[in-house]
């Protein structure tokens, strides 16, 4: 398993009249937990799209909110690979307060898509080799 936690601010504009985070940018904490997983393992999507030419769609997201996130609070996403990737991968996304306290939970899922053909592929040797040292010690 491979576990990456990021830490964000809940700036002003992304809050609703009551203060609170508001509903619809959850999915974009759950980019930022990706990208920044991604990122700390030496990968970014410019990379990937740029000089791989691999697309990562979303296929479906679910999500669950447990207690609201506060404007100016600091939030750890925890950005979780509990498996290494086939033909899709999943994020298991939890999202902490200042107080540890579970605020929202998830996952999302995404393919691999070859930017040049649009086809669906498996997914690419090189997220591949940097993951499997993660995973190496669930095998035994």
């Amino acid at each position: 398993m491979y576990i990456h936690e990021f830490r964000k601010r809940v700036r002003y504009g992304e809050t609703d009249q009551m203060g609170y985070l508001y509903y619809g940018n959850y999915a974009q904490y759950y980019e930022i937990g990706r990208v920044e997983m991604l990122r700390s393992l030496g990968l970014t999507y410019r990379e990937m799209e740029a000089q791989h030419h691999i697309l990562m769609p979303v296929v479906s997201m679910q999500i669950r909110f447990v207690r609201p996130a506060y404007y100016d609070e600091m939030i750890t996403i925890r950005t979780a690979l509990r498996q290494l990737p086939e033909k899709h991968i999943v994020f298991h996304m939890e999202l902490f307060n200042e107080e540890n306290k579970l605020v929202n939970g998830g996952n999302v899922r995404l393919c691999f898509v070859d930017a040049i053909s649009r086809k669906a592929i498996s997914a690419p040797s090189f997220l591949i080799d940097k993951l499997s040292p993660y995973f190496e010690k669930d095998k035994h």
